[in-house]
């Protein structure tokens, strides 16, 4: 495993010699422009393995993307290899069709203790709910970046992430199946606590996601890559490209229900994704990703 790969990966051109707040973001920045969160290996028939030199090969030899256990645990590489104080942390991720917390930890995350100050560093969570820059913990403080507002609030040891919602202008109305989250003003995505996780804590859950039939990886095939402006994502066959803050606080939204013969061209064009195995795409369940 070679930094200088990851960086060519990332097309990070940047200077790296100093473990600074500056220096983190940017990686950062390139690691979501160029790093799918996707979960394309459990439709074509691939384990995902948490292995740090198998997510190695596959991100960054193989140019695919990953889930939060792999992009985290590859980022916390590289930000430990240049120098950087991390720690693995565990979250369960909110379901707003439920209106609850799993019982037990579903995404992992990772801490960064830089000049006396905490952040908060998740390249895996993909979607609409993607952080765009490492997040310094504070409880009740708007921490606004270009996705929309974010914040953290505390309560009993217990840390919230929460992201205040924008509206949004559907171009193409009648494709759209999250009516039922318009009037959402604010959206909460994980709760985690600060204890030290080790990766091997993650195996359970690394298998029951891609496995458990119930799992949203299973009854959803997701690829979503963050852009300069905004994210596309392809949810089993349904295109979508958001624009944030296309104008007065509204974020533009394009949906596109593609044809079979099409996915294995826009993988290739808007995400830079070639599979080796055959990819069936599926969208079974009804869980809201925007």
């Amino acid at each position: 495993m070679d930094i200088k790969e990851y960086f060519a990966r990332i097309s990070y051109r940047g200077s790296h010699n100093k473990p600074d707040l500056a220096t983190m973001s940017d990686i950062f920045q390139h690691h979501i422009q160029a790093v799918p969160f996707e979960n394309l290996s459990i439709h074509c028939g691939e384990s995902i393995e948490l292995n740090l030199e198998a997510t190695y090969n596959k991100i960054v030899r193989n140019n695919r993307g990953g889930w939060c256990m792999e992009n985290n645990y590859l980022l916390s590489w590289v930000l430990k290899t240049l120098g950087y104080n991390v720690t693995l942390l565990g979250s369960k991720v909110y379901v707003p069709e439920l209106d609850s917390y799993p019982d037990e930890i579903d995404h992992l995350l990772l801490q960064v203790e830089l000049d006396g100050k905490s952040y908060i560093v998740d390249g895996g969570f993909g979607m609409a709910y993607q952080l765009w820059q490492p997040m310094e913990l504070i409880s009740g403080r708007d921490q606004p970046q270009i996705p929309g507002v974010f914040r953290f609030q505390e309560e009993s040891g217990s840390w919230y992430l929460e992201k205040v919602k924008r509206k949004q202008l559907v171009l193409n109305q009648s494709t759209s199946t999250s009516q039922n989250m318009e009037n959402e003003a604010c959206r909460r995505i994980y709760l985690f606590t600060l204890q030290p996780r080790d990766i091997e804590e993650f195996r359970g859950c690394n298998a029951h996601l891609q496995t458990a039939p119930d799992s949203l990886f299973v009854t959803k095939s997701i690829c979503s890559l963050q852009t300069a402006d905004g994210i596309r994502a392809l949810v089993g066959w349904k295109l979508t490209e958001m624009k944030y803050n296309y104008r007065d606080n509204t974020d533009l939204v394009e949906i596109r229900t593609l044809a079979d013969e099409e996915i294995e061209k826009t993988l290739k064009e808007k995400f830079n994704i070639t599979l080796d195995k055959k990819f069936v795409p599926v969208n079974t369940s009804r869980l809201s990703l925007f």
